[in-house]
């Protein structure tokens, strides 16, 4: 199946804030930046932000609009990074972990930022292939690139490499701070992180393995060689 193909798949089901929309062209973009402009403007002049005047404000709902559709929102409107393979002539068939990848996102329930670390567990098929390294970073930019759940973010990760590698198991974690929880309500301390993890395939069913993702895990986020 192929990028488009998955991405149009998922679109199938009941629309959410972290599914795409489907890819837009530079064009496009542009035409809703100036559109997401103009509602800044509008939120603006209801907060009684004077974006007129003051030289602090005067272009931020322009700005603000490019940050959402540019960086943090892109995910939305691109479809994923393709995945490059290796072909696999010693027939490799242990757990593969990498990690920390930076993860930065926004939350969907507050457009608060979360930010944190992924890890993902891949065991590979002895016939199949392996998957560049750089790929898993990629990946998980593009999905953290939309309003998020970081639930909904682990699992549509794991399922977006699954459904493309076919590994024999695959795990996803990550830990991570919401400023949601940080920054308004409880105020909670920014060291407070939820963790969630995804697992697929033998990680899922094997405790043994998942037991040795989790160690890797801890091994990697604690900087310590194996």
């Amino acid at each position: 199946m192929g990028i488009m193909a998955f991405e149009l798949r998922r679109l199938a089901g009941p629309p959410g804030s972290s599914e795409a929309v489907g890819a837009l062209s530079q064009a496009e973009r542009r035409v809703m930046v100036a559109g997401a402009a103009r509602k800044l403007e509008e939120l603006f002049d209801v907060l009684r932000v004077d974006y007129a005047n003051d030289q602090h404000t005067r272009e931020t709902p322009q700005r603000v609009a490019r940050m959402f559709v540019e960086e943090l929102l892109l995910g939305h409107y691109t479809v994923p990074p393709e995945i490059t393979e290796f072909e696999n002539p010693t027939c490799y068939d242990q757990l593969i972990v990498t990690g920390p990848i930076d993860v930065r996102s926004t939350c969907a329930h507050h457009l608060l930022p979360i930010f944190g670390e992924a890890y993902v567990g891949i065991l590979p098929s002895p016939a199949g292939k392996i998957v560049g390294l750089s790929k898993y970073d990629r990946i998980v930019n593009h999905f953290a690139a939309r309003l998020q759940v970081q639930e909904v973010l682990v699992g549509q990760i794991g399922e977006y490499i699954v459904e493309l590698t076919k590994p024999r198991g695959l795990a996803v974690r990550i830990s991570a701070v919401h400023m949601c929880k940080t920054q308004r309500g409880v105020r909670a301390s920014t060291r407070s992180r939820m963790v969630s993890t995804a697992y697929f395939g033998e990680l899922l069913n094997d405790g043994t393995r998942k037991k040795e993702f989790l160690q890797e895990c801890l091994m990697l986020e604690s900087g310590r060689p194996t």
